[in-house]
């Protein structure tokens, strides 16, 4: 990470760093009129207008670079807000910069936390790595809490773009340990057949095709005496869609199916991490949605832990399968709030896009202020109804419910499905996330990606568990 960043108080005495001056459009002339006349007629001769992510690097005497202009745009809103730095990172040379001058609106903190996801390059298979270029942390900058953010941010996307041939059930097990042992957490598992004795049938019977065990991998950390947060994440490392197997576009980035996994594991790191007063326990459901001769099949009627019995419509709804287990357990705990992230439906990318997540909530007193929070870090969601009458959408002639609804409202049918596994009068939160930049923008390359979850950091580390009914 400290590629990324360097605090000013570790900079070296002959340090050169180079100066980044960003303006919005309206400020343009007072911005010239700082800088020597050579200066001022290349940025002129060069059309610095300020526009949204124009940059313009300004060469010294000597021809090597003295400064940076950067355009802010005008101030509507986010598109032209703090994440624009991420630009910065992902384009500018190896060097140490500094930004020196900045819209008045604009946060140094999120200014700091979007160059630092700006710069992020999934590097795990290049022969030559690419280097960063470094911003320096001032004291408005939170430098600590900046860089442990990040770094869980960055980790997260590592885990979404790792190959699922490198990122199987074990070696995502694996990922959770390191974590525990970091922040010197308790990490336990059941694994495979296992999962049977302990009562958790759709987890295994979604797992059992694959030829890496399915598992529940639970991490405790935290004082007891600390509200109960428990956080559930979806773990399938692949996902083939089952016997109603996807085809070859659908399947072709479904290594990031884990990603509900690595949201958890993200969000746990940054509460560890900052030492938030959280009793933290994490749920990884965690299977390969195979294809094998002993694959779970349509028409099929599975137990479950909650003793509800489900039928599969279709194999490829399997990520509500191995929650529904997981989520009874969470429940047990009676946590003061159980939150779950999933790469669930691809109705929710129909309804929201790509960038902007589906958020459920059975508890309407923390929606705004969550609602608030993701706006003001610049990592949005929006609010859907858990619609009770579309429950009839998984009506079963045969079983308690099914697992897929059809082709109407399909992220609200699928919420709909989780809640029947949460325990009565269980604070809980739902989140369907995408997991995945389809373009690049600013601060989010192209690839796994983070979403809410500095959100839900910051909404935690500011009361939230506080402020429930």
């Amino acid at each position: 990470m400290s590629a990324y960043f360097v605090k000013k108080m570790d900079l070296a005495q002959d340090a050169v760093i180079l100066p980044i001056h960003i303006c919005r459009s309206g400020e343009v002339e007072g911005f010239l009129d700082t800088l020597t006349l050579p200066q001022k007629k290349y940025l002129t001769a060069h059309k610095f207008t300020a526009e949204a992510g124009q940059a313009v690097l300004v060469p010294g005497v000597d021809g090597e670079l003295a400064l940076v202009a950067f355009g802010a745009g005008k101030d509507n809103g986010f598109a032209n807000s703090s994440v624009r730095t991420g630009t910065l990172a992902q384009n500018l040379a190896a060097g140490i910069y500094k930004i020196v001058r900045v819209p008045a609106d604009w946060d140094a903190t999120l200014m700091a936390i979007s160059w630092g996801m700006g710069a992020y390059t999934f590097s795990k298979y290049l022969k030559k790595k690419p280097i960063p270029p470094t911003l320096v942390l001032d004291e408005q900058m939170s430098a600590d809490e900046t860089i442990a953010l990040v770094r869980a941010v960055h980790n997260g996307r590592d885990y979404i773009n790792t190959p699922a041939g490198d990122m199987g059930p074990v070696a995502l097990h694996k990922v959770a340990q390191n974590l525990a042992d970091r922040f010197d957490a308790k990490l336990t598992a059941i694994v495979g057949d296992d999962l049977l004795v302990e009562n958790y049938p759709m987890l295994h019977a979604v797992g059992r095709a694959a030829h890496e065990a399915p598992r529940l991998v639970e991490i405790m950390w935290g004082d007891e005496s600390h509200p109960c947060l428990s956080i559930v994440g979806k773990g399938i490392t692949f996902d083939t869609g089952g016997l109603n197997i996807k085809g070859g576009g659908g399947m072709r980035i479904m290594k990031k199916d884990m990603g509900g996994a690595a949201h958890a594991l993200a969000l746990a790191e940054m509460i560890m991490a900052n030492n938030l007063p959280v009793r933290l326990h994490v749920l990884l459901a965690i299977a390969e949605n195979a294809i094998s001769a002993n694959a779970f099949r349509p028409g099929d009627v599975l137990p479950s832990r909650k003793g509800l019995n489900v039928e599969i419509d279709n194999t490829d709804a399997e990520g509500r399968l191995v929650l529904g287990d997981a989520l009874t357990k969470a429940s047990e705990t009676k946590p003061d709030l159980l939150i779950d992230f999933a790469t669930l439906t691809g109705a929710a990318r129909v309804a929201l896009g790509p960038t902007l997540a589906p958020f459920f909530s059975n508890r309407s007193a923390p929606v705004q202020s969550l609602l608030k929070t993701g706006e003001t870090q610049e990592d949005p969601f929006w609010h859907m109804p858990l619609w009770a009458p579309y429950m009839n959408f998984l009506s079963s002639p045969i079983a308690d419910m099914k697992n897929s609804g059809g082709g109407f409202a399909g992220c609200i049918t699928a919420a709909l499905f989780l809640e029947k596994f949460i325990g009565e009068g269980q604070n809980w939160m739902h989140f369907d996330v995408y997991g995945w930049n389809p373009t690049t923008t600013p601060a989010h390359p192209k690839g796994g990606e983070i979403m809410v979850v500095r959100a839900v950091y910051h909404w935690i580390k500011n009361g939230g568990l506080n402020d429930l009914t």
